[in-house]
């Protein structure tokens, strides 16, 4: 096996926002777009057969 991309980053943008509707229902709409690293690893894969693992980073504050 070789390696043919190795980035780090947000792959998928995650916005998740409460609405109120005219009957007082609470409806939860959930978004997702896709990020720039996201379309780079889709085209460094396209067309080949590939395991791929992901690993979560920790966030240092």
């Amino acid at each position: 096996m070789k390696k043919i991309f190795e980035r780090e980053g947000v792959f998928v943008g995650y916005k998740e926002r409460r609405v109120e509707t005219a009957r007082n229902d609470v409806l939860v709409h959930r978004e997702e777009n896709p990020t720039r690293l996201w379309w780079e690893l889709k085209e460094a894969i396209k067309g080949k057969r590939v395991k791929i693992i992901v690993y979560e980073v920790e966030k240092s504050d």
